[in-house]
């Protein structure tokens, strides 16, 4: 089936997302390890990612740890810093395709808070055809029931739909509902894959 439209993920694909590299830099990597031994930082963020309260849901969590409060509390206090930075690539590449009038979508799991957060920080985010957030649609990849969703909202068949996302576990959950998928572990690898879809030329790719 030939490709009409373009999924991206955001969180390590447009922007970086590995908020132990943080953790590392400003509290050191021994004291981190041990906190997230103790700690499913991950399991807060997904709830964070479903729709609960960004700041609740983070302090919250920081109490049932006095240990780790600050620490853990450092989730929102310094959420920008842990979601950086930008994949200049992989932007250039949304912008290639959204200068050829091909639809472009976001799929991605992020709370509400967070996505209030991002987007007047990075503007790429405000350039998609439609962002689907699963903090607003209150379920997660790599749950069938948000490509559902997107299916219903994008109005494009399943098989018209070409996916990158870093987690395979995500990329396989789209592919059994008939979508084309990518796992992306660089922009250019992702470069190649559009190039080899005939949806960019190798110069667009750039």
């Amino acid at each position: 089936m030939t490709v009409e439209a373009v999924v991206f993920d955001i969180g390590n694909v447009l922007i970086e997302w590995q908020p132990e590299r943080y953790f590392d830099r400003v509290f050191g990597e021994e004291r981190r390890r041990a906190m997230f031994a103790e700690v499913d930082l991950h399991g807060m963020n997904d709830l964070i990612d479903t729709g609960h309260d960004f700041r609740e849901t983070v302090y919250g969590w920081a109490a049932k740890y006095p240990h780790w409060e600050e620490m853990i509390r450092h989730w929102h206090d310094h959420w920008l810093d842990l979601a950086t930075p930008a994949i200049p690539h992989s932007v250039r590449l949304l912008r290639a395709l959204k200068a050829k009038g091909i639809p472009v979508f976001a799929l991605t799991n992020f709370g509400i808070g967070t996505w209030k957060i991002a987007t007047p920080r990075y503007d790429f985010l405000t350039e998609f055809d439609i962002a689907f957030v699963s903090g607003y649609m209150g379920v997660i990849k790599p749950d069938p029931a948000i490509y559902a969703m997107v299916e219903e909202g994008c109005g494009f068949p399943p098989d018209s739909l070409l996916f990158a996302d870093d987690r395979a576990e995500n990329i396989a959950a789209a592919k059994a509902r008939g979508w084309q998928g990518h796992v992306f572990q660089g922009p250019q690898g992702w470069a190649e894959c559009l190039v080899g879809h005939g949806l960019l030329t190798e110069k667009e790719a750039l």
